[in-house]
């Protein structure tokens, strides 16, 4: 068997195909190994990804800290007719990036530098980590041991720094699992809680339209964040036992949905218990001492915890291929000296990861400011994807070959768009409340 063949991130006995497809070898394929070609896209992987745990996957890649966030999205957006129509829009735009990201991972078209931004791609996740770790560990006492910092770096010292390190991450499944369950809970309370609210809880005012067409910007970032999974969908897609385009379609689709109707729920019916006065974090509009709420808290906590070592670990995948494309490696053959560069950079990562968390005010701060790299994500990045699959082509450019490029640079345009207007607007609004303090 060539060294081509072989993934970076398995033991010495690892290399080849692997039947635990995806996550050993397909999922963490090095993006420095331009040699290294894909299993034969027709065969039936055995020990692959099936279509309803590929929807299960792209789902929890989706759902997150960024569900949270959505009532004061509609509130910013104006109202729930504008809050839905934006989230409907985004669906149809983020079902195509994902289909097309998929297209051109089996058609081997992508431009390389996609590969090569994925480190940039993955760092979103761990600043939202950070602003709901502080939303969800609020202190209400004086004691050093109840103190926001304190809370945080103990658990991510004692749980999320030892679930980084490893070098596999399949074990880490059924956390996930847990995770999407923890989700759906937090929806299914806070539809519960609208339907039979506290007696102490009065609405604010309730908007029903939006004072002016650039409100509705506001909303984005958190729209688009919400629906941004695309930085792992291609080694979802790869892991299927059936990497096709159709199956694929049907499964992003069924995902899709799935995230609309959690989304529309949390965001309609968070927005409508608290009006205009609903916090940055939903969670936090309701009594300290409510049992269904701490548990919704606790679950969300959860969700944080078992998704920054996943995707640590594919970013962590990204950079060791990076390294050995500097090094003008295919794959590290020292067991020593990969373990020590793991240890080294998941240290290293971790530590940034928990200095933002520490000083990060809150998640709507880090939701506004990144929500503008998730529409680059969702359009910008599979739309030049998809111009550069279509252009390297050699077949005539018919009047469909037009078609499908015009939708590339329309999908680049608007990514563009929405990524300067929120992250200018972010930046604006960051000043404006430094000044007015």
């Amino acid at each position: 068997m060539s060294r081509a063949d072989r993934a970076i991130n398995s033991e010495a006995g690892d290399w080849g195909y692997s039947e635990d497809a995806g996550e050993r070898v397909w999922l963490l394929q090095s993006p420095s190994v331009d040699s290294i070609q894909p299993p034969n896209q027709s065969d039936n992987r055995r020990g692959g990804t099936s279509s309803f745990g590929a929807v299960f996957i792209v789902v929890n890649a989706a759902l997150g800290a960024g569900l949270l966030h959505f009532p004061a999205a509609f509130n910013m957006a104006g109202g729930i007719t504008a809050g839905v129509t934006l989230q409907m829009c985004m669906m149809v735009f983020s079902i195509t990036g994902l289909v097309i990201l998929a297209y051109c991972s089996q058609s081997n078209r992508g431009p390389q530098k996609y590969k090569g931004c994925n480190p940039l791609l993955y760092t979103p996740h761990f600043l939202v980590i950070g602003a709901i770790n502080h939303e969800s560990e609020k202190a209400i006492s004086s004691h050093w041991y109840t103190d926001r910092k304190f809370t945080i770096t103990l658990t991510s010292v004692l749980i999320i720094l030892p679930l980084s390190i490893p070098k596999e991450i399949g074990f880490q499944k059924y956390a996930s699992t847990l995770s999407v369950i923890g989700t759906w809970y937090v929806t299914i309370i806070i539809i519960v809680k609208y339907i039979w609210p506290d007696k102490d809880v009065s609405p604010g005012i309730i908007p029903v339209s939006p004072a002016s067409w650039t409100d509705v910007f506001n909303a984005m970032p958190t729209i688009c964040f919400g629906f941004q999974c695309h930085v792992s969908s291609v080694p979802v897609f790869n892991s299927m036992k059936k990497p096709e385009i159709r199956p694929w379609w049907a499964v992003v689709t069924v995902s899709m949905i799935i995230c609309l109707f959690v989304y529309t729920g949390t965001g309609v019916c968070g927005f409508l218990s608290f009006g205009s006065s609903v916090s940055q974090d939903v969670l936090m509009s309701y009594r300290s001492n409510d049992v269904a709420v701490a548990i919704a808290r606790a679950f969300i906590i959860i969700c944080v915890v078992t998704s920054y070592p996943i995707l640590h670990f594919c970013g962590r995948a990204v950079l060791e291929g990076l390294w050995l494309r500097f090094k003008g490696e295919e794959v590290e053959t020292d067991v020593t000296r990969e373990r020590r560069r793991r240890i080294l950079q998941t240290l290293v990562w971790f530590c940034l990861t928990l200095i933002l968390a520490l000083f990060i005010p809150d998640i709507g701060r880090v939701i506004s400011l990144i929500g503008g790299l998730a529409a680059c994500f969702i359009f910008v990045f599979p739309g030049l994807c998809l111009i550069q699959a279509k252009l390297s082509e050699h077949e005539v450019r018919s009047a469909s070959w037009n078609g499908i490029v015009a939708y590339g640079v329309v999908m680049v345009t608007i990514g563009a768009f929405i990524f300067g207007q929120t992250t200018t607007n972010a930046i604006y609004q960051d000043i404006n409340h430094a000044n007015s303090q």
